[in-house]
């Protein structure tokens, strides 16, 4: 019989290389469950850099509101001194039609926290008063108003405009 008549043998397997067969597919599940969960942390990092994203617009989008209430307010204060004054000399009576209009004003500031301050024998505070006159005085120990020349108006926490005063100072 010549080798071609004989029927084919079967190679006893190589074992290393069954081993490398056995290797190489725990090793592609292994890989795909390393992909699979890089992938839903890349998707764990998009979901909480969007839900950053919506809390810094929210809260930027309240803080421009109050920004523009601010300025809106702002430009009305000329015509809140004005009524302030007429009231201090009495030019505005009880009952007529401008103290009603002067209380609506008012009013209106207030519904979005306007806040007027400032007012004589108060300590003075360089942060929210601006002094227009210093008078020294022996009978003072630490700065305190003497006479307010312009309220000063907050709203909430952040300063619209420093109230414009007199101060009496401690004599050196």
């Amino acid at each position: 019989m010549t080798e071609a008549d004989q029927p084919e043998e079967t190679q006893p397997e190589d074992p290393q290389e069954t081993e490398d067969q056995d290797e190489a597919q725990p090793q592609a599940e292994v890989d795909e469950i390393d992909r699979e969960l890089e992938i839903f942390q890349d998707l764990q990092r998009l979901q909480a850099d969007f839900v950053n994203y919506k809390a810094r617009v929210e809260r930027d989008r309240g803080v421009e509101r109050q920004l523009a209430v601010a300025e809106a307010i702002r430009a009305f204060l000329p015509a809140l001194d004005d009524l302030t004054r007429a009231e201090q000399h009495g030019d505005i009576q009880e009952g007529t039609p401008m103290a009603a209009i002067a209380q609506k004003l008012k009013a209106a500031g207030e519904k979005f926290g306007l806040r007027a301050f400032g007012s004589k024998g108060d300590k003075f505070d360089p942060e929210i008063h601006e002094a227009l006159v210093q008078n020294p005085s022996a009978e003072v120990s630490e700065p305190v108003l003497a006479d307010v020349i312009e309220l000063g108006y907050m709203i909430g926490d952040r300063l619209l405009r420093p109230a414009k005063v007199a101060v009496t100072v401690p004599e050196n």
